[in-house]
């Protein structure tokens, strides 16, 4: 029996993530889930991979929108209403989209780029945008938030484990930001997840996920260092790209909680780059 034994949501993209004992699936993924993004003075995203401070900007949720504060500072905080009162709607760019967002307000860029040495502005995506899922592994024009690419991404525990077992220090799952985490499975088992439940919502494992320099940032501190890809490079690579974890795409919405039992209804390699019809 699978169960499922964390629940994560990162609200703002690359900031501080939340753990939730419940949540509800989207069609963009978890609620509240990467709907706001820090973007430059050009509307283009910025991450950890460029500005490391981010790391130490932390979120909490309130139940009429979203706090932030640096680690640092933390007496000093930033409300975020979950809808703006005078939305500004600008287009932003997310790797190879353009998409509509709204800005959020002034106040919040003056506060984000105070914490972060640099002009920038925070924006919320609109129900009304639809952001696509690369249609290479779309089943049906599924849209996504401002993640990476995909709405969910889940890692089992055994996976870590089995990783941490080959690092000279142990790494906490906080390094690799997924949505859910799977306990008693064997290590990468979540790699042969084609089809499988989480309490009564349906999935589909789609794409593994390829990792990148964030996983290298420690999210307590912001330092850097060589750990995790460089182990994961001697035996989670395929056809150049590090792979840990498993890109999801939910096929019905729903409430999940800790303690959910997973059900695997179809198994068999997920493909890196999907076969020609």
């Amino acid at each position: 029996m699978y169960t499922l034994s964390e629940i994560w949501i990162y609200p703002v993209k690359s900031l501080g993530g939340i753990r939730l004992p419940e949540a509800t699936v989207q069609q963009r993924g978890l609620q509240h889930d990467r709907r706001w993004m820090i973007v430059d003075e050009n509307g283009r995203f910025i991450t950890q991979r460029k500005v490391h401070e981010m790391a130490l900007l932390d979120v909490g949720l309130d139940a009429d929108g979203l706090r932030l504060w640096h680690r640092h500072a933390p007496e000093d905080v930033l409300q975020v209403p979950f809808e703006p009162s005078t939305p500004t709607p600008l287009r932003v760019t997310i790797w190879d989209d353009e998409v509509p967002a709204v800005a959020v307000s002034p106040e919040a860029d003056r506060w984000l780029s105070d914490k972060l040495g640099r002009a920038v502005r925070l924006v919320l995506m609109p129900e009304s945008t639809r952001r696509l899922v690369d249609p290479r592994y779309a089943q049906a024009q599924e849209v996504v938030s401002f993640a990476d690419g995909y709405p969910c991404l889940l890692i089992s525990q055994a996976s870590l484990d089995d990783l941490n077992a080959r690092l000279p220090e142990p790494l906490s799952m906080k390094r690799f930001r997924p949505n859910l985490v799977v306990t008693g499975t064997l290590p990468y088992a979540e790699d042969q997840w084609r089809t499988f439940t989480v309490g009564e919502v349906l999935f589909q494992g789609v794409k593994p996920c390829a990792r990148c320099v964030l996983t290298t940032i420690d999210p307590d501190t912001a330092a850097t260092g060589p750990e995790p890809l460089r182990t994961l490079a001697t035996y989670r690579k395929q056809q150049n790209k590090i792979l840990f974890g498993q890109n999801l795409l939910p096929q019905t919405l729903g409430r999940l909680a800790e303690g959910d039992t997973v059900t695997v209804a179809e198994q068999g390699q997920v493909p890196l780059v999907p076969s020609t019809p």
